[in-house]
């Protein structure tokens, strides 16, 4: 099996709190981060989504904090989709410093909206596969 995209973020000193460990909201904006990376390494931006008038949307986000970050701790955030098949997908995500230490897990159930019926698209995977340079990204 090939290896999960992911992207290196560093953690900044003002995204840390009291204790001095990563805000527990920012894990959010890092996974945030890789999704949207991904989208633009397999060909598709926010232009492109627009342009086809759908967008992605969240529909649960679970975290699970393993281990605290600190400012300056490199880590990378993988991205891998997973798909059932029905109107939503699974995205698998794991936050690790660069030493292999897992500091948190994201998984976040996910769907695309067409923006003008505004309902989900009956099959995402199909609009990923009509935008997408690069379906292997996206497991397809």
């Amino acid at each position: 099996m090939a290896e999960p995209f992911s992207v290196r973020v560093t953690v900044r000193g003002y995204e840390t709190d009291t204790q001095g460990h990563l805000n527990q909201a920012v894990y959010l904006n890092y996974a945030e981060h890789a999704r949207w990376s991904l989208l633009e390494a397999a060909g598709i931006s926010q232009a492109r989504l627009l342009g086809r008038r759908v967008g992605p949307v969240a529909l649960e986000t679970t975290i699970r904090y393993r281990r605290e970050l600190l400012a300056g701790d490199e880590v990378d955030v993988t991205c891998e989709f997973e798909w059932s098949g029905g109107k939503s997908f699974r995205i698998r995500q794991e936050v690790r410093r660069t030493d292999g230490t897992l500091a948190a897990e994201v998984t976040a159930v996910a769907g695309l909206l067409d923006l003008e019926e505004r309902r989900l698209i009956a099959d995402p995977r199909e609009v990923f596969k009509e935008l997408a340079t690069d379906l292997g990204l996206f497991g397809l």
